[in-house]
């Protein structure tokens, strides 16, 4: 997502600031959507009471900027779109647990293995493809298969968004990482002048026609439904082969900083993103993102979270993302 900064709530803290001292406050470093944590955020402080210092950036970021920071770091809560900047941060020893109460109320495979964070929503891996350029018999069954030279020039990626990293950790897990940086070489010279700075882009070329196919997380298909209306869609979504290593659910998670000097206010927030009410938010917003705790489901007209068959790489096998970072530097996408 690209990089922006959101205030809610009180006036942001600069940079170099400590955390306001006060009982009723909690920051938050959000590299969620902004549509996803605003809504999230007004009703945490309508509940609580609690006042909410809101700092969105791109979460691989505001992961860098709390190493740096350590044990000053005026973050109590770092609210995340995928699970490896999360599972960095643990690697580093800087989080606290999480209540066990508040990760029973999601499945413990969307969890952090080690209790350090909790699984808030998830989304999925999909193509979404020019209804006019390619017909549904035409699309391919493996994320593998956009190597091939017939789709030289006909697909976009975003290779610098965190979301594209647990596609290559999936492939390099499966297949290895040289198999891995020979695809990530091949669909990059397939993309050409469609490797773009993020999945909004993906989502609005390939619905105007300016490139074929991409893969992006289902949820911006939506969104640009809800935007431009039906009529205004020249695309659709569909999935990889069941099981594919390009079919990967990527799970949003929150966790509390072990520096944070509100350590019960941040209990309480995580609880809150888990809990019936937070996941009732998020099932019925525009974010389109799966809640997966609590036993809420989307309300929104999607393919229902229990039937999809994704790869079955788990939050653990994608770990820090380190692979994958290096992967895409090797290849020049980042």
């Amino acid at each position: 997502m690209p990089a922006l900064v959101v205030v809610v709530g009180a006036v942001l803290l600069g940079a170099c600031g400590g955390a306001s001292s006060g009982a009723d406050t909690l920051t938050v470093y959000s590299g969620q959507h902004v549509q996803t944590t605003e809504a999230l955020v007004e009703a945490f402080e309508k509940q609580t009471g609690i006042t909410v210092n809101l700092r969105s950036d791109d979460e691989d970021v505001l992961a860098d900027q709390i190493v740096t920071e350590g044990s000053h770091s005026p973050a109590d809560v770092y609210y995340t779109e995928n699970s490896p900047p999360l599972q960095y941060l643990a690697s580093k020893g800087l989080l606290a647990s999480v209540d066990s109460s508040t990760l029973a109320n999601t499945p413990s495979r969307f969890n952090s293995p080690d209790g350090k964070w909790v699984g808030v929503s998830a989304r999925v891996s999909v193509m979404i493809y020019n209804t006019s350029m390619l017909s549904p018999d035409q699309l391919p069954s493996s994320a593998m298969d956009l190597a091939e030279p017939q789709w030289n020039g006909r697909i976009a990626i975003a290779g610098a968004e965190t979301d594209f990293q647990p596609i290559v950790t999936s492939i390099a897990r499966t297949h290895g990482e040289a198999e891995a940086l020979r695809w990530l070489d091949a669909v990059k010279a397939n993309a050409g002048s469609h490797d773009y700075p993020d999945n909004e882009t993906i989502t609005s070329e390939v619905n105007s026609g300016q490139v074929a196919l991409g893969i992006v997380n289902q949820y911006y298909w939506y969104r640009e439904r809800a935007q431009v209306g039906a009529s205004g869609m020249h695309s659709a979504i569909a999935y990889f082969a069941p099981h594919d290593v390009g079919y990967v659910v990527n799970v949003s998670g929150a966790a509390i900083l072990k520096s944070s000097i509100h350590q019960a206010n941040a209990q309480r927030f995580l609880a809150f993103l888990t809990s019936q009410q937070g996941q009732e938010i998020l099932g019925h917003s525009d974010s389109f993102e799966y809640p997966i705790a609590s036993g809420v489901t989307t309300a929104q007209p999607e393919t229902p979270f229990d039937q999809l068959q994704p790869n079955g790489i788990t939050v653990a096998e994608l770990g820090r993302g380190a692979e994958a970072i290096r992967l895409l530097q090797e290849a020049q996408l980042l």
